[in-house]
């Protein structure tokens, strides 16, 4: 096995200072060798071997040049997967490279990470910003640890519970609080699992964002592909497909109502389901065991659709299910900070932290006084405990899927709650026998939380 420092990882730095590390798993067949491998493999019955010695004497580059670039064989390009590591970036150029049904890897917690050292990314790059950021920062620094203490006092660890899981858990809780203080430009870091269609697909999105930021790290992480992958990725443009997406980016990718504040709080609608077709599988689905997933068949009963106001820090939890469509909401003041994070504060704390609100989001609607106002700048400085619009849509599996894994004791109150209203919809409008599995005691605290944390022993 080859030494871990001889491995030679491609890094680069956006212009936003970004940290991009493409890994090298040190592998004698590369990434391109294996998707070369498997295009031949589909068009001949010879067998692998032949192909592994056609490997040996021509090399995967021509090959992949002429016909997954070249030619334009895109499926060439499933065939090759690749990690890319970036660090240094905002909660809104993560959420930007994780909008993607296709996404997979995953990004730092804030529920089991202190995130009081992480760096914040000011937008405007003025001292009126920086302020604003400081503010956050002092906050969540100073009242952790009073945070910590109320909620050893109100749960106290119970006999037989183990000491460290115990403590775990209880940050989690703390954290899960002290979160809707960050910024969104808090800086944090995630991974991206991709094969190289998918990663030349998303970056087109990616290098016309609206966030000068989501635009630099996409031409940090192209370039890294192209030093890494040189006879998969090249800087060919078609202009038209560019400045297509550079102005729906512009224009139409992130969802909110202006200044129109809705009269509703949720709202679900099926208006396009098959209701009729569902009451044959009725029998069967009442079978269905927990954490099982109702079955992709069901997929063309129709779709389910669902909007309303969530927290963004929770919206971050929510997007992580890929199977349900959801755009991305603007982050702004518009629809008021969740109360929930401020109920969950010691009575001393919460009255700091409302005045505090107060405060900033006064300074933060007066920083286009100071520069050009820009809302998708302004996006950096706004707490991630502010309600966001969002919308949800997906199909019975998909919906399903989601609710019975936000509707659990485990996962943060303000998501757990839209998880339940889904449920009742869904028991509502489709069917009453129909078949959701729920948590049947989904508010109380669970010392278990504490070992869902990923440790090196």
């Amino acid at each position: 096995m080859r030494d871990l420092s001889d491995l030679r990882h491609t890094t680069k730095t956006s212009a936003s200072g970004a940290e991009i590390l493409v890994l090298e798993t040190g592998a004698v067949i590369t990434t391109e060798d294996e998707a070369m491998l498997q295009a031949l493999h589909s068009r001949s019955v010879k067998g692998v071997k032949r192909h592994l010695e056609a490997l040996a004497k021509r090399g995967s580059g021509n090959f992949m040049n002429q016909y997954y670039v070249g030619y334009g064989d895109k499926s060439i390009g499933d065939c090759g997967t690749t990690t890319i590591f970036i660090e240094g970036v905002s909660m809104l150029c993560a959420k930007a490279i994780q909008d993607w049904s296709l996404y997979s890897g995953q990004e730092s917690s804030t529920r089991y990470i202190d995130f009081a050292t992480q760096p914040f990314l000011n937008s405007y790059g003025i001292p009126a910003g920086v302020e604003i950021l400081e503010r956050w920062r002092e906050f969540y620094v100073r009242n952790l640890p009073i945070i910590i203490a109320d909620f050893k006092a109100r749960f106290s660890q119970e006999d037989g519970e183990d000491a460290t899981a115990y403590e775990k858990a209880i940050k989690a809780r703390a954290f899960d609080v002290a979160r809707g203080f960050l910024p969104a430009g808090v800086k944090t870091g995630l991974s991206w699992h991709t094969n190289l269609r998918q990663a030349a697909d998303h970056l087109l999105t990616l290098r016309n964002h609206p966030l000068s930021e989501v635009r630099d790290v996409a031409d940090a992480i192209e370039e890294a592909l192209m030093e890494k992958y040189p006879n998969s990725f090249t800087k060919k443009r078609y202009e038209g497909s560019e400045n297509f997406y550079r102005e729906w980016m512009a224009s139409n990718y992130y969802y909110h109502r202006d200044h129109e504040e809705p009269t509703y709080d949720f709202v679900g609608s099926t208006d396009n389901f098959n209701y009729s077709r569902l009451g044959q599988y009725l029998e069967i689905l009442s079978k269905r065991p927990r954490k099982t997933e109702v079955p992709q068949e069901l997929g063309n009963l129709g779709q389910i659709y669902f909007e309303f106001f969530l927290d963004f820090a929770s919206f971050r939890d929510i997007q992580r299910h890929r199977a349900a469509y959801q755009r991305m909401p603007l982050l702004t003041l518009l629809h008021g900070f969740e109360s929930w994070y401020l109920d969950e504060l010691p009575e001393g704390v919460r009255a700091e932290a409302t005045e505090l609100i107060a405060r900033q989001t006064s300074e933060i609607k007066n920083l286009g006084t100071a520069v050009s106002t820009d809302a998708h700048k302004d996006q950096y400085y706004v707490p991630m405990g502010s309600r966001v619009h969002c919308t949800v849509s997906g199909d019975l599996p998909a919906i399903v899927w989601l609710i019975e894994l936000r509707a659990t004791h485990f996962v943060h109150p303000t998501l757990r709650m839209r998880a339940l209203q889904m449920a009742k919809f869904l028991k509502r409008e489709l069917c009453h026998k129909f078949t959701i599995h729920l948590d049947p005691d989904p508010d109380r605290f669970d010392v278990k939380r504490g070992t869902h944390d990923i440790v090196l022993k």
